[in-house]
């Protein structure tokens, strides 16, 4: 699918920010000097006002002792009014570990918050936190500035970007995303009608009449490893297979009512 062409201030905006970001990374700059730079990313490609939207170490009170989270976005001011994004900053050169993900999930899990960012400001992830029980936390994007073609970049940039916080553009890719599930995908691919559909459609241009079951086995070996395990928790419900009394019955009723429908005419 081809790519839309990007502004050429966002493109030039994007050039810098990875200039910027490749110095960071050359002169191992510490961790408070990647996140200054983080900043003007969000503030130069991203829209925000640093000084109303970025709330810097902002407190998260939890069952433990108070912490302190990197970066919180937040549209409107005040300390009582939930975060839309928490942000954790690595120093440029630290590798993103999973420790990393699950020190800011429990800031996101007790500020009600569903969006996390973690960045070193080389590579960004982000993640949605639903809140069940236990708490599940998925990665939805992932991008890296110094490599990712700018296309990626202006999209991944975009969605996360003042603008697009302000129009609830995260919910609807939230929604997009769940829909698309796996698991969503095959109960509906599975589903009966489904079933009946490509029977119908294979015997078409087959001439071979196969059965739910031989359906079933064929969408199976398309499968991996991570949707075969879905597979396990999808509910089926292959339609019924007519027993040759049955079809004898339904012909006996099909006769009986031409029959019936003659004598109305005569």
């Amino acid at each position: 699918m081809p790519r839309t062409s990007v502004d050429k201030n966002v493109r030039r905006t994007i050039l810098d920010a990875r200039h910027m970001i490749q110095e960071a990374e050359k002169a191992d700059c510490n961790e408070a000097e990647t996140r200054r730079r983080i900043e003007r990313i969000f503030e130069n490609l991203m829209g925000y006002n640093v000084f109303k939207h970025l709330s810097r170490e902002r407190a998260v009170r939890g069952a433990g002792e108070t912490e302190h989270v990197d970066f919180a976005i937040q549209i409107d001011a005040g300390d009582n009014v939930k975060p839309e994004i928490m942000i954790e900053i690595k120093r440029v050169n630290v590798d993103l570990a999973r420790k990393h993900l699950k020190q800011v999930s429990s800031y996101a899990i007790n500020a009600g918050c569903e969006w996390i960012l973690l960045t070193n400001s080389k590579i960004w992830k982000l993640y949605h936190v639903s809140f069940g029980q236990p708490p599940e936390t998925k990665l939805i994007y992932d991008w890296n500035i110094l490599s990712d073609d700018i296309t990626i970049l202006a999209e991944r940039f975009k969605l996360i970007s003042f603008k697009s916080i302000r129009k609830g553009i995260l919910n609807e890719v939230w929604q997009k995303t769940n829909i698309l599930h796996p698991r969503n995908l095959l109960q509906s691919i599975l589903s009966e009608n489904s079933i009946k559909i490509l029977r119908r459609e294979l015997k078409k241009d087959s001439g071979v009449a196969l059965s739910p079951e031989d359906i079933v086995a064929g969408i199976r070996r398309l499968l991996n490893e991570t949707a075969l395990s879905e597979l396990e928790n999808v509910r089926l419900l292959l339609p019924k297979r007519k027993t040759k009394s049955r079809k004898r019955k339904e012909s006996s009723q099909e006769a009986q009512t031409t029959s019936d429908n003659k004598e109305k005419e005569e």
